[in-house]
């Protein structure tokens, strides 16, 4: 009976550890890189290419942020959101730093609302954002820089891959592209996306003149019409 015993304790053992091992591989190497699509790349560019490296830290995001649920929005809640980014690009013609610093408030209010991290916490935010939604979570991370550049605050401290008016003073057409880039995620998060296919494909959506399918921009919002805040 002992030796039956310890013959079933060790074989309980070793299918945990066969699993736990399958759980761990699931999250690394082209598991992670279906998972994060972009997000994966920009890891390793952060790394200087040490794909081992960016692997470690998207594990780590996955484990901190994949088990979190997110809390689907009430219809009042959705139009006061949806309402405040409309006045948002009505206020860019005029005022485009205005317009970005509130598109940057009001995409971290909007994960608040949903459950992730709340918005003071931003890279706590931004990394459970970028489990949850790789695809545009860059969008959240460029207005951010964005915003903060506009306002003098350096971005050093702030993880990613520099792009477009990041790291220097940013100009009226990177402050349109990166409100642009961020509606997608805001719309992700207020659930507009309804097929995942169409959330995959909607950075490629995007038209040159700002503009993206099921949404319309206000006149003056396009490439080169808004003022200089």
């Amino acid at each position: 009976m002992i030796i039956a015993l310890i013959v079933v304790v060790a074989a309980i053992v070793a299918i945990a550890a066969v699993l736990a091992v399958r759980a761990r591989g699931s999250h690394g190497g082209h598991g992670l890189k279906r998972r994060f699509g972009p997000e994966y790349d920009r890891a390793v560019a952060r790394h200087d290419g040490d794909v081992k490296a960016a692997e470690r830290e998207l594990d780590t995001l996955v484990e901190r942020h994949g088990g979190l649920r997110e809390r689907p929005l009430e219809p009042a809640e959705r139009e006061r959101f949806e309402a405040r980014w409309t006045a948002a690009q009505e206020r860019f013609v005029d005022s485009p730093r205005e317009a970005v610093a509130e598109a940057d408030r009001l995409l971290a209010e909007v994960a608040g609302a949903r459950g992730f991290p709340d918005g003071g916490q931003y890279e706590d935010q931004l990394g459970a954002l970028a489990v949850h939604h790789p695809h545009h979570v860059h969008g959240y991370r460029r207005v951010h820089r964005v915003a903060r550049v506009t306002h003098g605050t350096s971005t050093a401290a702030t993880p990613g891959t520099p792009g477009p008016g990041e790291g220097r003073v940013a100009n009226t057409e990177d402050m349109r592209a990166a409100m642009v880039e961020a509606r997608a995620l805001f719309d992700d998060l207020l659930g507009a996306a309804r097929h995942e296919a169409g959330r995959d494909r909607a950075p490629e959506r995007v038209s040159q003149d700002g503009s993206r399918s099921g949404h319309h921009l206000p006149r003056g919002f396009h490439r080169h019409q808004a003022k200089e805040g």
